[in-house]
């Protein structure tokens, strides 16, 4: 055996400090790396030592095997854990590792080789005796519908579904440069693809002296952008196909038997509904999905990987499996507009623990970036049974407290809530078939209330001048208060007895917390504010709404029919040029952010008036990418961007903006316990209670 003292996680986020929680544990010291980007990142601070690895981009820093062997020597480790994406499977890292004289965490080069190649690894399992789905070389029209897929790839970049030939060689350059960009291969083909399915993996752990384990089964069919969302040990459909278990546990054995195995790693299958199975790739690594099966064995994965690293020996069985456990991946996306990633500040971010294991790379105060992949945090429920580890974890999801960016919390929700999930028929189309897009919580006239009365009361907490007054005070009542939350407009009048209208009475209200009686049934709402956001909290889930700015900035001026920036990013390709005509849904070109190529397409058929980027080029939010015009269209009329990225006119922003300031100029704003309210959507006179006199 040879002793681990010291261990360098080339790798960041949520799985550096995973690993960093069990070298803790084990006594081991720690070191991270991290890029300019990741300089403030809680891994870094974790850590008991930091290698800076300069630059922002991947294919700079995290991509660097020289950089982070140099680290590791300069840091005194005398082992290297590559954690999971980045060069966890790459063969020429793991060499860089033993040739400086480190313990490589992990499966020899030689495996990684020859399993890291989707098509290798095929030949030789197959060979195994393992069921494999064929290559596709010359597609023809019968072999539709085809997956294209990179070679060395994973986490569904370098994918797409092709239907129509015509759409194969496009594809095929996309996935190209995908792959490139994220694994430095851009090597692909093609195979049959499976319009459903069950995406069914398994566990292994092999030590060096012969031992291999096949440590539980997981299911991991529901996905989006073929990426894993909510992943689950066992499968549901396993536990009632009978002999299945069997099966897949000795193909997942013949697979690591083929090639010698050793440490973590992970067959993945893709299963019909009859049980049988088909062998999709082997990671030769950890899986982020790895805590549902440590919940349900009691291992730890990691330590079982340090300890195969140092040549200790397995017991001849793991353990039996219990109960079951469901993870969900948090991440900062927008599921409603095309799953598009988000970035920002997360001014709060709060996941209650009771009941449940939260494993996130992020907290209160962390930015949201571009470089790097979108997830936020990976959140697991345990309980004897399934129906039980579902409702715990859809109940902690939901009283999480998540400021700053959109996240798919409420779809995570949903899923977990759905009677077919529940039911255990899930597969891979699962999120195609159903739409489950919708909030939890509707921007509902009480939440936009509450936002009002928190807003005013922080006001009078602020106020500088006679800040006891209750809000909005007059000798004679007169006028309501007016704020406009997102859509609504708020208007509230100071009564008597905290009556607010029909059915509402205020109960409490501080910058905070608003509490409402609804019907005689209190209502509590926690409330959080960050510059041109109000965020709502309730038992029923949360809301974000869009404060306007009381000036806008002149410089956010920008033409009618620009397509702005919806995050940073580069530029890769462009496929359209000034003067171009143009049909709606056509593509102008290509932005890479957080890993992934999103396709920025003119929303209408017209003319391509104005194209200021070039590929290479990077861009900040909001930054015009292009401007398109109908052909039959006059002069544009100037626009103001708005909070949402897009555009209205002029004159409606600014008359928008000022009623706005005026409004919150003669606001003092509540530090209330007696007030009276009306509030419906902008421009609309449905109202929560009787019409005010005046308003």
């Amino acid at each position: 055996m040879r002793p681990i003292t010291c261990v360098l996680v080339a790798n960041r986020g949520e799985i550096a400090r995973r690993v960093f929680r069990t070298a803790r544990a084990l006594g081991l010291t720690t070191v991270a790396v991290y890029s300019d980007a990741d300089a403030d990142s809680p891994h870094v601070a974790e850590a008991d030592t930091a290698v800076r690895l300069p630059g922002t981009a991947s294919v700079d820093t995290y991509l660097r095997a020289d950089l982070l062997v140099r680290a590791a020597v300069a840091a005194g480790a005398d082992a290297v854990h590559p954690g999971y994406g980045f060069l966890s499977e790459n063969a020429a890292f793991a060499r860089a590792v033993l040739d400086a004289g480190l313990t490589w965490i992990g499966p020899a080069p030689e495996v990684i080789e020859q399993m890291g190649s989707k098509i290798e690894s095929k030949r030789l399992v197959a060979a195994a005796g393992v069921p494999v789905l064929s290559e596709v070389d010359n597609p023809t029209a019968a072999d539709l519908p085809l997956l294209v897929k990179a070679s060395a790839g994973g986490g569904g970049r370098g994918m797409r579904v092709v239907r129509d030939l015509a759409e194969l060689a496009g594809e095929l350059e996309a996935a190209r440069s995908e792959a490139l960009s994220a694994f430095g291969d851009a090597t692909v083909f093609c195979e049959p693809y499976l319009e459903t399915g069950r995406h069914i993996e398994v566990q292994i752990m092999a030590d060096q002296h012969g031992t291999v384990w096949a440590v539980g089964e997981r299911e991991c069919s529901i996905q989006r952008r073929h990426q894993k969302v909510v992943e689950e040990a066992p499968s549901p459909l396993v536990e009632r196909t009978e002999g299945m278990r069997d099966r897949l546990f000795a193909a997942a054995k013949a697979a690591a038997g083929a090639v010698g195995y050793t440490g973590a790693g992970t067959v993945e299958f893709l299963a019909d509904e009859t049980g049988r199975f088909y062998f999709l790739e082997m990671n030769t690594r950890l899986q982020v999905e790895h805590p549902v099966t440590e919940s349900t064995t009691g291992l730890d994965l990691v330590a079982l990987q340090f300890s195969v690293a140092e040549g200790a020996r397995l017991p001849i069985e793991p353990p039996p499996s219990r109960g079951h456990a469901i993870e969900v991946r948090l991440y900062a996306e927008d599921p409603a507009n095309d799953w598009r990633p988000q970035t920002g500040t997360l001014h709060r971010f709060e996941i209650p623990t009771d009941g449940v294991r939260v494993d996130s790379g992020v907290e209160t105060g962390s930015v949201v970036g571009v470089h790097y992949d979108p997830m936020l945090a990976k959140v697991i429920a345990w309980a004897v049974d399934r129906s039980t580890a579902a409702r715990v974890l859809a109940g902690a999801l939901t009283r999480a407290r998540i400021h700053g960016v959109r996240t798919n919390r409420d779809l995570l929700v949903r899923v977990l809530r759905h009677p077919t999930f529940l039911a255990g028929d899930t597969d891979t189309a699962f999120l195609t078939r159903h739409d489950l897009t919708a909030p939890l919580l509707d921007a509902e006239p009480p939440a936009a209330l509450a936002a009002a009365l928190a807003d005013a009361a922080a006001n009078r907490v602020a106020a500088r001048v006679l800040g006891r007054l209750p809000s909005g005070w007059r000798n004679v009542v007169s006028q309501p208060q007016t704020k406009v939350i997102g859509d609504h407009t708020v208007r509230y009048l100071l009564g008597r007895d905290g009556w607010l209208g029909d059915g509402v009475r205020l109960v409490e209200a501080t910058p905070d917390l608003v509490r409402l009686a609804v019907d005689g049934v209190v209502r509590r709402f926690e409330v959080g504010r960050a510059p041109g956001w109000s965020f709502v909290d309730t038992s029923a889930g949360s809301v974000a709404f869009e404060v306007p700015e009381r000036f806008p900035d002149p410089a956010a001026r920008v033409p009618a029919g620009s397509l702005l920036a919806p995050m940073p990013g580069t530029v890769v390709r462009v496929a359209a040029a000034v003067g171009d005509r143009v049909d709606a849904g056509q593509v102008l070109l290509w932005l890479e952010a957080m890993k992934m190529e999103h396709r920025v397409v003119a929303p209408i058929a017209g003319v391509v008036a104005e194209l200021p980027v070039a590929a290479g080029d990077q861009v900040d939010v909001g930054r015009v990418l292009a401007v398109v015009r109908a052909e039959s269209a006059g002069e544009p009329d100037q626009a103001v961007a708005d909070e949402r990225g897009g555009s209205i006119p002029a004159d409606t922003a600014v008359r928008r903006h000022t009623e706005q300031a005026e409004r919150d100029r003669d606001e003092p704003g509540p530090s209330v316990r007696d007030a009276g309210a009306r509030i419906g959507p902008v421009g609309d006179e449905s109202v929560l209670g009787e019409p005010v006199e005046g308003s």
